[in-house]
């Protein structure tokens, strides 16, 4: 089949996956569970030989760490689809009701968006991830991985694929697409692809929205930076950025820039490299940090660098409208953190910032869909569309109208004797 076939057979898909049931795609998804628990072993190898090949070409050290999905990785996207299962269908919520006259009554109700495209990096928990949110909420997917995890992508599509279907899920749902020449022909498919989620580098972002004419969803690049104000609590704030720069550094949500307050750098800097440094950190600092502590020289390139690894970038900064003006400079609208003892200075800080997750006092390590209950996530946007932020099942929703009414004719309400409207809201789902 061509790729043209795999997404005309994605729609059709998608419409008869609009309108099944929420207890048989939960069944479905439980299936893909006891699928992934019982072919695990089959997962490991494959995902051993990956590793192999991503070894051979010296793929770099945060790919690599992405590329793993061994048995807790197995693990945790079992959890993962668990939690799914738990949420509410997403599908025919309505969302508003609206009397537009006497047994004239309209009706905005979620409905799945239809087809989504989505190209993603080497992480394979991803492709579960994805698979798993698209099912639950009713849209078809087709799927484009890197091509450093073939061979997991291809086994967990597979058991993923025949585990749904036998248990009620349309045919064609889920495509796996491989080579490389796949994602241009997928871009020219808006007849049939609704949405284009990619995710990977700025550069790459910027080359899947200037290559189609679909809409896309962009999440790029994660500079997240962690602010450390001058009324922080100085343990708190090292603990937030140990935790935020290396509870798992090789993530989007992971902080690559630490701002100081000037008037509490002298004190916590010291105490930041020490901790910092236990854990393998490379600081890189500005010319004013390195007056305090011993570290390498940072660069303008520094400011605007997604690390992924065991590098940090350190500025201080003379106040906090400056750290906002840094961030909304070079940030990349990902996630953003202020450690602060003072809720207006925090509130200040959220509202200032321009990004999609403005955190107060915790870990930038939070910004995930699974973390937030939305079960899990297919990428965080760093757009200003429908979803922004971890985009779990509502990111994946769009509405209908639905207008139910007895014989009206917009002939009655014209003229110069029109009825009137009543406009009235409604406290009713559609449907009853």
């Amino acid at each position: 089949m061509t790729i043209k076939d795999n997404a005309a057979g994605a729609k059709n898909a998608s419409i008869q996956l609009a309108a099944v049931p929420a207890d048989t795609k939960n069944n479905a998804l439980k299936a893909i569970a006891r699928a992934l628990e019982e072919k695990k072993d089959q997962i490991i190898s494959a995902n051993q030989a990956d590793l192999e090949n991503a070894a051979k070409d010296r793929l770099s050290e945060p790919l690599l760490k992405r590329l793993k999905f061994q048995e807790d990785k197995i693990k945790e996207a079992i959890e993962g689809l668990n939690s799914v299962i738990a949420l509410d269908d997403p599908v025919g919520v309505t969302c508003n009701a609206l009397e537009l006259d006497k047994g004239l009554e309209l009706f905005k109700v979620s409905s799945p968006i239809g087809v989504i495209g989505i190209v993603f990096e080497s992480r394979p928990d991803a492709l579960v991830q994805i698979s798993s949110l698209c099912l639950k909420s009713g849209n078809a997917v087709m799927m484009k991985g890197g091509s450093e995890a073939a061979n997991t992508n291809r086994t967990l599509a597979d058991i993923i694929t025949n585990a749904s279907v036998a248990a009620g899920i349309p045919e064609g749902w889920l495509t796996l697409l491989e080579a490389r020449s796949d994602v241009a022909e997928m871009l020219s498919l808006d007849k049939f692809i609704d949405l284009i989620i990619p995710r990977g580098s700025n550069e790459f972002v910027r080359y899947i929205m200037d290559s189609t004419n679909i809409p896309v969803l962009g999440h790029a690049d994660g500079i997240c930076h962690l602010y450390i104000d001058k009324l922080a609590d100085m343990d708190m704030a090292i603990n937030i950025a140990v935790d935020s720069k290396c509870q798992y550094v090789a993530v989007c949500n992971a902080v690559e820039t630490i701002l100081v307050h000037k008037d509490i750098a002298e004190k916590i800097l010291p105490k930041l490299k020490t901790a910092l440094e236990q854990k393998g950190v490379e600081i890189r600092g500005c010319k004013n940090t390195l007056k305090i502590i011993d570290v390498k020289p940072a660069t303008e390139e520094d400011w605007q660098t997604e690390y992924l690894d065991l590098i940090v970038s350190v500025k201080i900064v003379d106040t906090m409208d400056a750290a906002i003006n840094h961030i909304n400079a070079y940030g990349s609208g990902h996630t953003d953190v202020i450690v602060s003892k003072d809720k207006k200075r925090g509130i200040k800080f959220m509202d200032y910032v321009d990004s999609a997750d403005v955190f107060q006092n915790c870990s930038s390590r939070f910004a995930d869909g699974f973390r937030f209950g939305l079960g899990a996530e297919v990428g965080i946007s760093t757009n200003k569309i429908h979803a922004r932020g971890p985009v779990g099942l509502e990111g994946l929703m769009i509405y209908k109208w639905r207008l139910v009414g007895n014989g009206h004719v917009v002939a009655d309400y014209s003229g110069s004797n029109a009825k009137p409207f009543t406009h009235r809201p409604l406290d009713k789902k559609f449907g009853e």
